[in-house]
């Protein structure tokens, strides 16, 4: 201190610390002299003294003068040290840094000026201390004061290009100092960031492409900045390194790739599109890279899919169609039930384009990888049926196109319908709203016999026989209205000359016996006229109620319309179909004469009567005994090789129905016992059935397993032949 003392007189010490700032100048011109005679002489040792006084007298002080003085002091000596001033910068750089966050912004100013004349001498001598002057520059870009933050640009432009020009820079140091900073929330912050990213990519010995993992997603965080101008930047700054990574050999798809499914489902409808962009490029250029992340991906993509902004909906959908245009292979890191998690997570997504490309993708894994979908098949069967409560068609239709594929196995056919009749059973309004929907698609998918025959053979033993009643009313509903069904009566019309079709009347007659009406319907359509009467007789006071004569009542709209033309057609050769018209009579006597079917049917059979008929065939002769198949001539007599045991097949419905009216008379009486349990739920099938409540789903388990059998249940009827 003594011999800095001695080689700087007192009065330029005195200057260095006056308020006034020419003075300070003046003192420091002076020791720019001083120095620069020493350093010609070589005494360096004094040099230093020098230094060290200016350090600890003046820029430690705690005058604010003396802090200034200190400040320009420094930048003096370094100017007259030129090209030996590199030897002293440990000495004179830290103590300016260190004035960057005084509390005195004209201070801090001076520090930035003294920065600034210090790096033009040293230039790229000074690429050591660049992390600590970038920090500073980082913190002053968003100093308050006006002048200060003038600075602070001059000196930043003038690092930049010390930086651009030197090869001493070590991007390698920096980047970890950058990812830091990169989620600071000022906006002057982040344009001085931008700025730095933009600067260091333009530079062809830096690879910034290499690191942007590491600030990708400061970037991404920008674009939802209040400023446009930060917008901007950001926005232009991606666009340029989405540029070089579609013309970069060696890219780290990987990480970016995380980064990116994160951002797509901000809030900010400006990084959803860019990210989006970003991914739709990426599954073009990521290859083999990306594969172990196309689930993280696939959940990005799904949502956006139906975004509000139609440009993010284009870009979404193009994306989805590429990815799922890519034939992956499990072998290669393909996660498979990774995809079908995502998928089933957007079953329950708001929006229906998304439900719709969730289920289009676990189709296309059916498709492409069926083995391995179906070893994950408990982890999605319960969504898949929950969505065929969808409020939108297309995605029920979807839904059973897909379950269609998974039933292509026997096994899994069986149990789709089984869940099916627990879900109608579980959900009343799933079967009154979508039952018919549900039920037509399976047949064009499945085959409408196969479907048919799977569904009579579990209701057939089903529990709660009033459930069984409206589900076999509803199908047989369907089976005579629906186009999709055609072929399948077609057969059933020559149940009585054709196996196959005897076949089929026989599997379907004995889950029909739960509901009388059900079976005159399947009657009528297999023309076994002779029989419907024989059921039409069997019916006792206690069948015929309130429900069966709406039933009744819909039957007679039906003959009607075009599928029981042939039937019309039939009325005019009564020789030839006598029990078409005694069955058509004995349902007119049922209904009600003030009911508008009773006036449509006696319409129809005005011209015919029943007792003429008879006495063309003698009698009312009953056929306990087995009907033969008829011939051609005779759809009610005849002799075939072959037969249906009606008196059997009547005996099987009798059964079921004195079953019924055991389970109605046990209703009753426990409502009368428990007047309290009358409130209890009731659903309705187009207007007509009612049903309670259905257990619990350990029925399902028990239907399962005892249509697995075929066999009919204790007390109800003969078996089938």
């Amino acid at each position: 201190m003594a011999e800095a003392l001695s080689i700087i007189p007192t009065s330029v010490l005195r200057n260095l610390a006056d308020k006034l700032y020419e003075k300070r100048k003046n003192a420091a011109l002076e020791i720019e002299g001083i120095v620069k005679q020493l350093a010609q002489a070589g005494e360096h040792e004094k040099i230093t003294a020098v230094i060290n006084l200016l350090v600890t007298e003046f820029t430690y002080s705690p005058q604010a003068n003396h802090r200034k003085g200190g400040l320009i002091g420094l930048a003096a000596a370094t100017v007259a040290l030129t090209t030996e001033a590199a030897q002293h910068l440990e000495q004179i750089v830290p103590p300016v840094l260190n004035s960057f966050l005084d509390v005195d912004s004209r201070v801090r100013y001076y520090a930035c000026e003294a920065l600034y004349n210090i790096a033009k001498v040293v230039r790229g001598d000074f690429i050591v201390y660049f992390n600590q002057i970038f920090d500073a520059l980082c913190k002053l870009s968003a100093d308050s004061d006006a002048t200060v933050q003038s600075a602070t640009h001059l000196l930043d432009r003038l690092v930049k290009d010390i930086v651009t020009e030197s090869d001493q820079f070590s991007i390698e140091e920096f980047i970890p100092l950058l990812r830091e900073r990169m989620h600071v929330l000022s906006p002057y912050v982040r344009q001085f960031l931008v700025g730095w990213i933009t600067v260091l990519d333009s530079v062809p010995d830096i690879d910034m492409l290499g690191f942007l993992p590491d600030f990708l997603d400061g970037l991404f965080n920008m674009l939802s900045d209040s400023s446009h101008e930060i917008r901007q930047q950001a926005d232009s700054a991606l666009s340029e390194f989405l540029q070089e990574i579609k013309n970069s050999p060696n890219v780290d798809y990987g990480r970016m790739a995380e980064i990116l499914v994160q951002r797509a489902a901000s809030t900010d409808e400006f990084t959803r599109l860019t990210s989006i962009t970003w991914i739709n490029e990426f599954v073009k250029l990521g290859g083999d890279q990306l594969v172990p992340h196309y689930a993280d991906i696939l959940g990005a993509i799904l949502p956006c899919i139906s975004d509000e902004e139609e440009k993010i909906r284009v870009v979404a959908r193009e994306t989805n169609e590429e990815l799922r245009a890519i034939h992956a292979d499990p072998a290669e890191g393909f996660d498979i039930a990774a995809i079908l998690s995502i998928a089933r997570r957007q079953l329950t997504s708001e929006w229906e384009a998304t439900r719709l490309e969730a289920l289009h993708w676990i189709a296309t894994l059916l498709t492409r990888h069926r083995s391995e979908v179906i070893m994950f098949l408990n982890d999605i069967f319960n969504s898949l049926l929950k969505a065929l409560s969808d409020p939108s068609d297309e995605v029920v239709l979807l839904v059973l196109e897909v379950h269609a594929r998974i039933a292509k196995d026997v096994q899994h056919f069986g149990n789709l319908v089984v869940f099916l009749i627990h879900s109608f059973h579980s959900d009343h309004m799933l079967l009154e709203k979508r039952g018919a929907l549900i039920v037509r698609r399976l047949c064009v998918l499945l085959g409408a016999e196969r479907v048919y025959r799977e569904f009579s053979t579990i209701l057939e033993v089903e529990d709660d026989l009033e459930f069984a009643s409206i589900m076999v009313q509803a199908l047989n509903l369907i089976l005579l209205t629906s186009s999709e069904l055609a072929n399948l009566r077609e057969l059933l019309k020559q149940s009585l000359i054709n196996p196959a079709g005897k076949d089929l009347f026989i599997s379907l007659y004995s889950s029909w016996c739960h509901s009388p009406m059900a079976i005159l319907s399947l009657c009528l359509l297999a023309q076994a006229y002779h029989h419907a009467s024989d059921v039409i007789k069997s019916l006792g006071e206690d069948d015929i109620n309130v429900k069966f004569l709406m039933q009744l009542d819909k039957l007679i709209r039906l003959l009607e319309t075009p599928v029981f033309a042939y039937l019309r057609l039939q009325l005019l050769y009564p020789d030839k179909y006598p029990w078409l018209i005694i069955v058509l009579y004995g349902l007119l006597l049922l209904l009600p004469q003030q009911s508008v079917a009773f006036k449509m049917l006696k319409t129809r059979l005005k011209p015919m009567r029943p007792h003429d008929v008879m006495a063309e065939q003698g009698t009312w002769t009953s056929h306990a005994q087995i009907i033969q198949m008829p011939d051609d001539h005779n759809h009610d007599m005849g002799n075939t090789h072959d037969s249906i045991n009606f008196a059997s097949r009547l005996q099987q419905f009798q059964d079921m129905q004195y079953l019924h009216r055991m389970h109605s008379t046990s209703q009753k009486s426990s409502q009368n016992s428990f007047p309290a349990i009358s409130s209890q739920k009731k659903i309705e099938i187009s207007g007509d059935s009612q049903q309670s409540v259905p257990p619990g789903p350990e029925s399902i388990t028990r239907r399962s397993s005892r249509s697995s059998g075929g066999s009919t249940p204790p007390g109800q009827g003969q078996s089938l032949h």
